[in-house]
């Protein structure tokens, strides 16, 4: 198997990224505890905040996964497989 290190995401960067989605996370979470009714918060809000947590989650996931295809594809060298290719003529040369 292939040994290389694909680059690093930066922390600062995903946070600074899910900004308004941490944001709407609590709002939900805020939302579902105020509207429950007295004497029934965790069984009115329990669930709401399961779900608007997983959506989160899934976001902080997708997000953190798109950053690290990004940066591996911006590291990736075209050239680098030219090693075993065929080398063809640049466009309006003749193979010597």
């Amino acid at each position: 198997m292939d040994e290389t290190k694909l680059p690093e995401i930066e922390a600062k960067r995903l946070r600074e990224s899910l900004e308004k989605d941490i944001q709407s996370c609590i709002d939900e979470v805020t939302e579902a505890i105020n509207a429950a009714r007295t004497g029934a918060i965790i069984d009115d809000s329990e669930e709401p905040v399961r779900i608007a947590t997983a959506k989160l989650r899934q976001k902080i996931f997708q997000k953190a996964l798109q950053m690290k295809t990004d940066a591996a594809a911006a590291a990736f060298s075209p050239s680098a497989q030219g090693k075993n290719k065929k080398q063809f003529p640049a466009q309006g040369q003749t193979k010597s």
